[in-house]
């Protein structure tokens, strides 16, 4: 995501060849979800250059894992709430579509 710092707007905008809105609260959950997964990350990493048992870092990368599934599952619950919604009402719903599904090819394992 691109991020326009513009003070004291409301919604955060980038362009994806629509129109695509973050409520500046809905940004900073997300940023600060991703920020705690980035230090998770790190807490691995350190485990793993300190020898710790692998049982112990598998444990730890499955709340990863976790973690990225719910910041996903707010991102795409956004997605479907505003710009499907969006592209439903502009009359541009099978773009919308074909670009959802196409992330979600790649997503998805």
């Amino acid at each position: 995501m691109t991020q326009s710092n513009v003070k004291g707007r409301d919604n955060h905008h980038h362009d994806h060849g629509h129109n695509h809105v973050h409520s500046e609260t809905s940004l900073k959950q997300i940023i600060n979800r991703l920020s705690r997964i980035e230090g998770h990350i790190r807490g691995v990493k350190t485990m793993v250059s300190e020898s710790r048992p692998c049982p112990e870092v598998l444990v730890q990368l499955a709340a990863v894992r976790g973690a990225i599934d719910r910041v996903s599952r707010i991102i795409l619950d956004e997605h479907l709430n505003e710009c499907v919604a969006r592209a439903a009402q502009e009359g541009n719903i099978e773009e919308e579509l074909q670009e959802l599904k196409s992330a979600l090819d790649r997503f998805l394992p």
